[in-house]
């Protein structure tokens, strides 16, 4: 038999790639810390890290990422705008539904996120969570839930377990003396406002799918239009806990859903009525008309002389220091300008210092706080002492007293001094010297108008008699001015003359 030469071919082996790669809403790398650009500060097995993947990806699979504001507090996720390339905002502890709230209403277009850990949401900022989820705020919020506090030491969390131990729950959480764990999914879906609130868990790669849906769903739902979308997350926090990873995420399986059953609580659309629509034009319709007109130049036949105009009003409590500030920002919206007020008190409802911020901008407005304003209304002689210095240069003061004291001097500034209560002792009511100031306050900068001014006060007093009160402190405040010139002119004319 003859012998055949048989090759044996090698059979064809594809070969793959596995390529395992961040999201581009991650930055490529991690400024935090100058040696360790590639990787996180979170502990191994902390859920953070998953979480903050699954969101991750969520925004880049939604092309989400140059909308999103991620609005991060104290905790364990301290540092996420180090790892988010997104918007970051970073607030205090427990108030991230607040922030959210304002950065949502302010620009509803964006994508915003409040990233939570339980101390954070459950504890300090149980009104903020409380009352967002209760108004719908069209935001999304991941409650990262590990029934302790990680950052700070391992103390109990409203959301720590019964016979749960930690540093302040030495022998374990007992209901007598500690209450029982909150249970937030539960008690926001109480509410009427949310679309859609989910608890999820870590713990093992069936669940992480299932937190890898939700996070995308609710993020889906923002991007919709919808309202309040919450979801819970059950993490692992194997340091504190005092485990290794695994048996960390087995702890979740065998302790944590058992107390806090993963489910859908809320999935389905609200309507939220809008009840304040009157029969004319809205108030926004009327505030973008008169900014309308702002931009144009021209309000009330006259234009504004300023591009931003900072305020500070101080005195004492009782004399009205709050309520001008609030006066002269309604008057600014009415006139189409942007305007801020910010508000500083003691504890006291009379004698006790107060003051104030009022900016009045044809541009958004950055802060509302004014560390150089260009005008200080001081009430009262401690007022002036206390702020005069802060006056931008070639700035205004207000003195409500009839001269400086002696030994105060501002070079830097213009002083008027009117005897405001003397002048409302002489109308007949000393409580409208605030409106007095008012009154010299527009004469003197011409910031705002007198008509502006009567229009405010027509809607908010009243009261008859008060009302005319308050109409002549305000021709008075504005009369005292232009006599105030006068004198000034003919007294410069007769050095002219000599």
């Amino acid at each position: 038999m003859a012998e055949q030469n048989v090759t044996l071919q090698e059979p064809k082996i594809e070969k793959y790639e596995v390529v395992h790669q961040k999201p581009e809403t991650f930055y490529h790398e991690y400024e935090r810390k100058a040696d360790l650009k590639h990787q996180t500060h979170y502990c191994p097995g902390c859920g953070h890290g998953v979480v903050h993947k699954l969101i991750a990806e969520a925004l880049q699979d939604l092309g989400l990422q140059d909308q999103t504001i991620l609005v991060s507090p104290v905790g364990c996720s301290v540092f996420a705008y180090y790892y988010f390339d997104v918007g970051n905002v970073q607030v205090a502890h427990g108030r991230a539904p607040a922030a959210a709230t304002g950065l949502k209403r302010a620009c509803p277009d964006k994508t915003v996120i409040a990233y939570q850990g339980d101390g954070d949401l459950a504890a300090i900022g149980t009104a903020e969570i409380v009352h967002a989820a209760n108004r719908g705020e069209k935001i999304s919020v991941f409650f990262v839930n590990n029934a302790i506090y990680g950052m700070t030491g391992g103390q109990m969390a409203p959301t720590t377990l019964v016979g749960q131990r930690s540093t302040t729950s030495p022998w374990g959480r007992r209901p007598v003396n500690e209450g029982f764990p909150l249970h937030m999914a539960e008690m926001l879906s109480s509410l009427e406002a949310p679309v859609y609130i989910e608890r999820v868990a870590l713990s093992d790669n069936k669940n992480i799918m299932k937190a890898r849906r939700a996070v995308r769903k609710a993020l889906e739902l923002q991007r919709d239009g919808a309202g309040f979308t919450f979801v819970e997350i059950l993490s692992p926090c194997p340091t504190i806990w005092g485990k290794d990873p695994i048996d960390a995420r087995k702890w979740i399986s065998e302790k944590m859903i058992p107390n806090f059953p993963l489910n859908i609580f809320r999935d389905k659309p609200v309507e939220i009525p809008n009840t304040n629509i009157p029969p004319h034009k809205t108030v926004e319709e009327i505030v973008e008309g008169e900014r309308k007109a702002a931009r144009e130049g021209m309000v009330h036949g006259r234009a504004h002389l300023f591009q931003h105009l900072g305020i500070k009003i101080a005195g004492f409590g009782g004399q009205g220091v709050l309520l001008l500030g609030q006066l002269l920002a309604e008057m600014g919206m009415r006139e189409g300008l942007e305007v801020s007020w910010l508000p500083s008190y003691g504890p006291e409802m009379r004698s006790g210092s107060a003051h104030c911020h009022v900016c009045l901008s044809k541009d958004r407005i950055g802060s509302p706080l004014l560390s150089r304003p260009d005008v200080l209304i001081a009430m009262n002689e401690i007022s002036l002492r206390k702020f005069a210095s802060e006056v931008a240069p070639g700035g205004t003061i207000i003195y409500g007293r009839d001269r400086l004291p002696d030994d105060v001097c501002v070079p830097n500034a213009q002083v008027v001094c009117i005897p405001a209560s003397e002048i409302a002792d002489k109308l007949g009511l000393a409580k409208v010297a605030n409106v007095v100031i008012m009154g010299a306050l527009l004469e003197e900068t011409e910031c705002l108008s007198q008509e502006t001014a009567m229009k405010v006060l027509e809607a908010k007093v009243k009261n008859p008699t008060l009302l005319e009160l308050d109409r002549k402190a305000l021709e008075a405040g504005r009369l005292f001015i232009d006599h105030t010139v006068a004198i000034g002119a003919v007294t410069q004319a007769d050095g002219f003359a000599q």
